[in-house]
């Protein structure tokens, strides 16, 4: 079985940075594209940003500049750096995975980890 688990969540103050971290562990052969997304309370689930096998990322607009995915292969772990955090970024960051495991290709998400910027 192939799972997500997410670390690097917790509360930062406005300006301030986290790393958020999912490892995909279990029997994988490939994994294609990796991302992050965030729901804060009340509002749908939104993009924030993903990483292709060949290393193209895209983002939210309104993270541009902030953040970074990165992914290291080796580990089948995939980052998000935050830098100069908002309330606005206040959310559960989820992960996710687009993979192939022993015989078959699919699509993954982790349990979640929350992100509060408060000051």
């Amino acid at each position: 079985q192939v799972q997500l688990v997410e670390s690097g969540g917790g509360l930062v103050q406005p300006g301030g940075s986290l790393r958020l971290s999912c490892a995909a562990s279990g029997t994988i052969f490939s994994i294609y594209a990796m991302g992050w997304y965030r729901q804060a309370p009340g509002k749908q689930r939104e993009l924030v940003a993903t990483i292709t096998s060949g290393g193209n990322t895209n983002y939210k607009d309104s993270v541009k500049g902030r953040f970074t995915i990165s992914r290291d292969n080796a580990k089948n772990t995939v980052y998000l750096q935050m830098n100069s955090l908002k309330p606005e970024d206040t959310a559960v960051y989820y992960c996710n995975a687009d993979l192939k495991g022993s015989d078959y290709e699919y699509n993954l998400w982790g349990q979640g980890t929350q992100v509060t910027v408060s000051s």
